[in-house]
């Protein structure tokens, strides 16, 4: 073990990670926390929403906070996981578990995923976090975990609200991107507030995964489900329309409502094998001829990650556009195919699928994939220098 293992293996981080509809949150924290884990620290992940089975991995201590999930109206309100609104006494128990967390971990550092680039809505207990940690003794350095993508604010004041945050409170702004694919400016424009804060650690992808037994020429995935109900079924009507007789293989995601499941199952036929979950969905892709998927951002890294030619149909109902961004960007690099859901038709998505078979993808990528790891290798770097 080197010496920075050696000092590593001594420095507690904590990891605060809210999913709300998806759970690509939860998802990119948890292949961080185990890169930091295989350098030596000890993580503990905080979730506060749905739990989801395999996150995080072993060797990460976990606390779950009492869950809430988006409300059916939007991100703007919350609910508990049997969808009743949540309440002031709910917020109260929430806040205390959190901090109760805190001080039991003693932290040398802290991370906080989207917040206060977003997350807004978890404020009742993260803005007494962040005073928590400014009067701790010793003071743990404090990071923001951000996606290299941010969803454009649509009210006046919220970006002056977040660089005020960031200058007061955090030390670091992790960036889990490359910035010669996109810079945080694009989607934040007060970055030069605090450009000395920001930190690009590459895009974090899972780690390259052996090929599966199961093998699919078309693999299409809905990320959690709870959108993607559309996608899928367009796609069910692109196979009919194409009579295509590859393997098709249909991920609808754990969130998907069991009408829509029912509805989607009553119409699969032999060719197409249905499913809700695949813990090795990136193990499916090396082998697949097109992956067919939403844009999220684990997703495209898997995407990135697997070499496989993509059709992405990015999420964007109620004003949402980040997954709109990262799907144009691919695209201006040659690297997928895209189609809008305004757009979604079965004939559309024929004609987008066999664009997208014909896609050639170059050999060497533009973008860093190892995310994780160069987290871990920021974080060691800015604790040795406080040191």
């Amino acid at each position: 073990m080197s010496a920075q293992q050696t000092n590593a293996s001594k420095r507690r981080v904590l990891f605060y990670v809210q999913h709300l509809l998806g759970i690509g949150h939860v998802a990119r924290a948890s292949r961080i926390a185990a890169a930091l884990v295989e350098s030596g620290f000890s993580v503990t992940l905080v979730t506060g929403g749905a739990p989801v089975s395999g996150f995080p991995g072993r060797g990460v201590e976990h606390v779950q906070l009492p869950a809430v999930v988006a409300c059916k109206s939007g991100f703007s309100s919350l609910a508990d996981i049997e969808g009743n609104p949540v309440d002031a006494d709910f917020e109260q128990r929430r806040a205390a578990l959190l901090l109760e967390t805190f001080a039991k971990v003693e932290p040398h550092v802290v991370i906080i995923e989207a917040f206060p680039f977003g997350r807004r809505q978890m404020r009742f207990e993260l803005l007494p976090l962040l005073t928590a940690i400014e009067h701790a003794e010793p003071r743990p350095l404090l990071f923001s975990s951000v996606r290299d993508i941010l969803q454009e604010n649509r009210k006046p004041g919220r970006d002056r609200e977040t660089a005020d945050l960031v200058a007061r409170y955090f030390d670091g702004v992790l960036v889990h991107g490359d910035p010669h694919f996109v810079r945080l400016e694009e989607t934040f424009p007060l970055i030069g507030e605090f450009a000395e804060k920001i930190h690009y650690t590459g895009l974090v992808a899972a780690a390259e995964a052996p090929p599966s037994e199961d093998r699919f020429g078309v693999v299409i995935s809905a990320g959690g489900g709870a959108v993607g109900a559309a996608l899928i079924e367009a796609a069910l009507d692109a196979r009919d329309i194409l009579n295509d007789r590859e393997k098709w293989c249909v991920i609808t995601g754990p969130n998907l409502s069991q009408a829509d499941y029912d509805r989607i199952a009553g119409r699969v036929s032999g060719g197409v094998s249905l499913f809700r979950f695949r813990p090795d969905f990136p193990s499916l892709l090396p082998q697949a001829g097109l992956s067919i998927s939403q844009a999220g951002y684990n997703t495209v890294c898997d995407l990135l990650q697997a070499r496989c030619r993509s059709l992405l149909v990015p999420f964007a109902a109620g004003g949402e556009t980040e997954q709109s961004v990262r799907a144009e960007k691919l695209a201006a690099l040659g690297l997928a195919k895209v189609v809008t859901e305004d757009s979604l038709s079965g004939m559309v998505m024929a004609e987008a699928i066999t664009a997208a078979r014909a896609l050639t993808l170059p050999s060497e990528l533009p973008v860093s994939l190892d995310g994780a790891v160069g987290t871990a290798r920021v974080i060691a770097e800015k604790l040795e220098a406080r040191d």
